[in-house]
């Protein structure tokens, strides 16, 4: 379909002058109707005669709607209907191509299955099917997710996600690994982040005045929707974790250069498979050198051990010294 963001709108007044068996609409006719609804949005807009020309071939077209439209002569000029006046492209059924990609679409909403406040997932696929005629016998899924929905503190997603879209602050009760009991705050949840097949908030703790506060999912005990006026923060949350690997970002630190060695067996993974957005790769010799720009932390340290025996880190310096600290430590607990 044309890339054109007027399109749509233009086949439509179309569709909607081939429909009139009421009054005959001559090429002018059609110009004038279309530019009626753009100027309507933007008194700028207009549409020339040889866009309309080509919006009828494409509506004719196999791609388009295979419409049959008449050139019906009136003397010397020409005027357009449909031959068939009960014909609409919003009746024509979806291609197949459609049909496929809308699938997707419903198995990738399926993946919520058992989530509280998702039921509303289950009651629309049902009437989507019926609506565009999807309905049909079950076949073997042709795609698997690495989703566990038995993972701890998923019953939450759906209260922190209506909080987000509604901005609601939440009582929350919480208890990080290690501690001997729970803490309990008042959180202004702003974004969501799946890493590592966990879930993870990042909002403003209002007790502690942090708006970088993240929570691990699988660590709330409760949550409770509360009165307290919702703080807004203009943050784009896609571009604060566009520097990390994970979600923790650690105060007053800037991204570093890093610079890493694969050996020519895990090279190959590697390339295609980016450790990180930022990743730039060459061979050298039979290995592969990748660099980084992002924020250390401690996610990133265990993606790199998770390399393990087929990486180099070669800089900087102090996370060779790190990793190398970190690789004794667990050689020292596997001696016999």
């Amino acid at each position: 379909m044309p890339k054109n963001k007027n399109a749509v709108i233009r086949y439509h007044v179309l569709d909607r002058c081939f429909r009139n068996t009421g009054r005959s609409y001559y090429i002018e006719d059609l110009i004038d109707e279309i530019n009626k609804v753009l100027m309507d949005i933007d008194p700028n807009l207009t549409v020339s005669k040889r866009q309309v020309l080509d919006d009828i071939r494409f509506m004719e077209s196999s791609e388009g709607w295979s419409a049959e439209i008449e050139r019906l002569r009136d003397g010397r000029r020409v005027y357009y209907r449909y031959t068939d006046p009960s014909f609409s492209i919003n009746n024509v059924p979806l291609r197949q191509d459609e049909i496929n990609k809308i699938n997707a679409a419903i198995g990738v909403l399926r993946r919520f299955e058992g989530m509280p406040q998702f039921d509303w997932v289950y009651e629309i696929i049902p009437l989507l099917q019926e609506k565009l005629g999807l309905i049909t016998a079950m076949d073997k899924p042709a795609v698997g997710f690495d989703f566990n929905p038995d993972l701890k503190g998923l019953e939450f997603l759906g209260t922190l996600f209506n909080a987000i879209l509604n901005r609601v602050v939440l009582r929350v009760t919480y208890k990080r690994f290690g501690d001997e009991s729970a803490n309990v705050f008042h959180y202004h949840p702003y974004y969501l982040k799946e890493y590592n097949n966990r879930w993870f908030a990042i909002g403003l703790n209002h007790n502690e005045q942090v708006v970088n506060w993240v929570i691990a999912l699988d660590r709330i005990e409760q949550i409770e929707e509360t009165s307290t006026p919702y703080e807004e923060n203009d943050t784009d949350w896609q571009e604060y974790f566009y520097d990390l690997v994970g979600v923790t970002r650690p105060s007053d630190v800037k991204p570093e250069n890093i610079t890493l060695l694969f050996s020519k067996q895990r090279a190959p993974y590697v390339v295609t498979k980016p450790l990180h957005a930022s990743q730039r790769h060459r061979f050298v010799n039979d290995e592969l050198e990748v660099r980084l720009k992002v924020i250390p932390n401690n996610e990133l340290l265990a993606l790199l051990l998770s390399f393990c025996p087929d990486i180099e880190v070669i800089e900087p310096k102090w996370l060779r010294k790190k990793f190398a600290a970190l690789l004794n430590q667990a050689l020292q607990k596997n001696r016999n």
